[in-house]
């Protein structure tokens, strides 16, 4: 046994006995089992404790086993001086706080159902451990938690943006520009876009939005991708000549170029592809940032990122060696994974912080616009009973697996909640 099953059977008041006593023999009565704490200090934070005739209000700590309040240093720390009530599976011993004053100790037992169907559900070995038992489940229950689980996973997102925000002083132009660079070079080249965007200001970007020659220069001049070539195709040459002086021009330092990934990846989805769309893109657009923010519609957004290349990527996905011509447009599911990643939670972020909750509501009815995504994860929730009908639902599956499931967070998750206090 765990302590984090103490934990849900004391937020669910699924202990016995239903009128419990202290180790000394005072009745207790539980007016309120507190705020589940899942940092440093006591379990449950603003308990309401009745002990004989007194109501306490305080903090609740719990352990397998009383001596566990010792073996964890409580005794000496002063976070748990406000500890009303050790809640315990076994008492062996009497504890006390670091003013030493004893502490008053329940301890629990739980109903023999509870514990099987938790250990039912945590020994098993499927894909998630509640595969076999999700026809148990309401699926109205399940729809409505996923409508939690789909904000839960956007605020993950934002999270990460509001750290960029920070680092950039708040300027959000500059914020989504580097947010928005990372999603272009998906899981591969993430890393080294991102550092690319950072070697190359927006403010320099934006004096030459107009000229895609210059965009081009700057941006694979900045990747490190033109170092190297040899003086066989004019287009390359002339961007580094280009870049070359528009380097010397605003000090700008390249990073290395072998930092881009090519092996195991289709050619459209190649990084030189990549950074000729990011270049079309921002050239069609000065102000991408305030442009995205005025948009309303998906067909919005997808005529913005359906630029076109430069001609040179007609007739070639890297430099030096033509191939058969086809327009490098972005894809369907490229753009609807930048618009899930990127533009949804920025929309929120930005609704949240400016009070616009015409914008928190556009970027959720998009999720809800658009088809689900379709990956291995969304297929086994398939396989075990629960489709996706948008992406706001496929969002939020990918985030129970990742969050819940793997982790085995089930006392924490609807699902595994429901089937363990399944009583029939």
């Amino acid at each position: 046994m765990k302590e984090d099953f103490l934990h849900f059977l004391w937020k669910n008041r699924l202990f016995e006995p239903e009128k419990p006593v202290t180790a000394d023999g005072e009745p207790i009565e539980i007016v309120s089992v507190g705020r589940h704490n899942i940092h440093a200090g006591p379990d449950f934070f603003d308990a309401r404790i009745r002990i004989g005739k007194t109501l306490w209000a305080g903090n609740v700590e719990i352990h397998l086993k009383a001596s566990d309040w010792n073996r964890h240093g409580h005794h000496t720390d002063p976070l748990y001086r406000n500890t009303i009530l050790h809640v315990v599976a076994e008492n062996d011993g009497v504890v006390y706080n670091n003013a030493g004053a004893s502490i008053p100790t329940l301890q629990i037992g739980w109903p023999l159902w509870v514990e099987y169907n938790y250990k039912a559900l945590m020994q098993q070995h499927d894909w998630v451990n509640c595969a076999s038992q999700l026809n148990k489940i309401d699926p109205f229950r399940i729809r409505f938690f996923l409508n939690g689980l789909a904000i839960e996973r956007l605020q993950q997102k934002i999270g990460a943006i509001e750290k960029l925000l920070e680092g950039s002083k708040g300027d959000w132009s500059e914020t989504f520009y580097l947010f928005l660079a990372r999603s272009f070079g998906f899981r591969q080249n993430g890393d080294p876009f991102e550092m690319l965007a950072r070697s190359l200001p927006l403010s320099v970007l934006q004096k030459h939005h107009d000229q895609l020659f210059q965009m081009e220069a700057l941006l694979f001049g900045q990747a490190g991708l033109l170092g190297d070539l040899l003086y066989e195709e004019e287009h390359p040459v002339a961007l580094r000549r280009e870049h070359e002086f528009l380097a010397s021009k605003y000090g700008l330092k390249p990073i290395p170029g072998h930092l881009w990934k090519f092996m195991r990846m289709h050619p459209l989805n190649f990084p030189t592809i990549r950074l000729a769309q990011f270049a079309g893109l921002l050239k069609s657009c000065g102000a991408l940032f305030p442009t995205v923010i005025r948009m309303e519609t998906v067909d919005d957004y997808r005529s913005l990122f359906r630029t076109e290349t430069s001609g040179y990527w007609d007739s070639h996905y890297t430099f030096l060696k033509t191939s058969s011509y086809q327009k490098k447009e972005m894809g369907e599911e490229s753009f609807q994974l930048i618009l899930v990643n990127v533009l949804v939670p920025f929309l929120f972020l930005y609704g949240e912080r400016n009070n616009k909750q015409e914008l928190k509501e556009r970027a959720l009815k998009i999720l809800e616009e658009l088809p689900p995504e379709n990956n291995t994860i969304l297929r086994h929730w398939e396989s075990a009973g629960i489709s996706s009908f948008n992406a706001l639902e496929s969002q939020a599956l990918i985030h129970l697996h990742h969050e819940y499931c793997e982790p085995k967070r089930c006392l924490e998750c609807s699902i595994g909640q429901k089937l363990i206090t399944h009583s029939a």
